[in-house]
């Protein structure tokens, strides 16, 4: 199995969500032999999208090396059986290093087709699970604040070809250490009956 990490934390290492996604990896690869890409948005951040990448989206006869950041990307996603995106939640929807990443990786003709219906994704389907991070609440009862990230970054993928998302809720992290370890038991309690997981043993905790 073939596993791209990407992680969009400023916090890096130290993020919840980081930390979580290490213990599904570690998990992932007691029950199968796994390789393990990582692409981490904050230490190496991506380029900005320039005027001449604009312009050569839209060409007929694009200069094909301005593709060279979206092509590894793309090929990133490409060569792996699994993705796992930790990210937080900023102003109700995804960082801009994740926005970002969307923008290499959400390509016409090269990951999706548009037809009268809407964009089609050219990509095969995998599993993807996503973490996301939020101080407060935004889903359940406990709900304060809308959530435009998760309906956002589904169709997204969606749109590449990447139907099968399942996302990890950590919620309440500011709500001190008590609130993060349900957060993390409810998040490992789920992991666990996730087809990825339910095989082997639950995540660690």
């Amino acid at each position: 199995m073939k596993i791209l990490f990407v992680n969009a934390s400023p916090h890096g290492q130290t993020s919840h969500g980081y930390r979580l996604a290490v213990e599904m990896i570690r998990s992932l690869g007691e029950n199968v032999h796994s390789t393990l890409v990582e692409r981490d948005l904050v230490s190496t951040p991506l380029p900005p999208i320039t005027q001449d990448y604009a312009k050569a989206i839209t060409s007929r006869e694009p200069d094909v090396s301005l593709f060279d950041v979206s092509d590894q990307l793309i090929r990133e996603i490409e060569m792996t059986d699994t993705l796992i995106i930790n990210t937080p939640m900023h102003n109700f929807t995804v960082p801009a290093a994740l926005k970002l990443w969307i923008d290499y990786v959400l390509r016409v003709h090269r990951t999706f087709s548009v037809t009268p219906e809407g964009k089609v994704g050219l990509m095969r389907d995998r599993p993807s699970l996503v973490i996301v991070g939020s101080g407060g609440f935004h889903s359940g009862d406990r709900a304060w604040q809308e959530d435009f990230l998760t309906p956002y970054l589904r169709y997204a993928l969606r749109s590449i070809g990447l139907q099968s998302t399942h996302f990890v809720l950590l919620q309440g992290l500011t709500r001190g250490d008590d609130a993060v370890t349900d957060a993390l038991q409810r998040a490992r309690e789920e992991i666990a009956q996730h087809p990825l997981f339910a095989s082997g043993d639950s995540v660690s905790s």
